[in-house]
């Protein structure tokens, strides 16, 4: 059976975010409410996001040329599309495909948007109890999303990656949700496993989660993890490594 799968992936979180930087500052002062005036998708870098991200590029530009992203996929989300935008730019290949996903986009969080845990506490106490009891995997807040909701849209971009890049180099920069969600799918886990990952720490911003293809591996091949929230770009370069929520995240189950 021919390869169906791209040659390698890499999963990467956006650089630090403005709204990274606002949430820690709520948080420090026990605030209600992130004080953001955009919308959530309009977000941008931070300048330690900005670096961040030339940090990562740099990185992906040094591999040997076969080996660098010749695809790429983002969220549509500012602070994403900046990241991707400044690794592209770093790579240094003559054609790279570059392509905005909505699917790849952040966890929606509906009527939680821009609250601190003390925040959604306070003032939907009833919400809050409840995701304790059902925790973050199926809790959906109203007018927002649960991770089996993005796991859902996620299942839809695993199609079109084995249809239109097979044996291609991909890069996805996402989000923290969204990283978690795609390790999910691609190491076929289960809720209790990907929930411990999740509580062990969070995705650091511009880490780098990749897989290759191995074509002994199961009954057809498959992707097999490489590096898990690789963080070495970073650190060579002297960038700080940050490890920041995401802007409307409820508490850790």
């Amino acid at each position: 059976m021919e390869q169906k799968w791209p040659q390698e992936i890499w999963l990467v979180r956006h650089g630090q975010s403005a709204g990274n930087v606002a949430r820690d500052a709520a948080e420090a002062a026990a605030g209600l409410l992130i004080d953001i005036a955009e919308r959530d998708v309009d977000v941008p870098l931070s300048p330690l996001g900005v670096e961040q991200s030339r940090a990562l590029g740099g990185w992906f530009g040094s591999l040997p040329e076969a080996s660098r992203p010749n695809v790429v996929l983002h969220s549509p989300y500012v602070r994403a599309a900046e990241t991707a935008r400044i690794i592209v730019e770093q790579i240094g290949l003559p054609k790279v495909t570059v392509q905005v996903d909505e699917r790849i986009r952040e966890k929606e969080f509906g009527i939680l948007d821009r609250l601190t845990t003390l925040g959604i506490n306070s003032k939907y106490p009833d919400l809050y109890e409840q995701r304790q009891h059902v925790g973050k995997f199926y809790f959906r807040p109203p007018g927002g999303e649960s991770w089996c909701d993005v796991i859902l849209r996620l299942r839809s971009v695993l199609d079109t990656i084995t249809r239109e890049y097979c044996g291609e180099c991909v890069l996805i920069v996402g989000h923290q949700v969204t990283v978690n969600c795609f390790r999910y799918l691609f190491e076929r886990l289960d809720e209790a496993t990907i929930l411990a990952y999740d509580r062990a720490g969070d995705v650091p911003n511009c880490s780098v989660t990749s897989y290759a293809f191995d074509s002994e591996q199961g009954r057809h091949g498959k992707l097999v993890l490489q590096l898990t929230n690789f963080v070495a770009p970073l650190e060579a370069a002297g960038t700080p490594v940050t490890v920041q929520k995401d802007v409307p995240s409820a508490p850790k189950a």
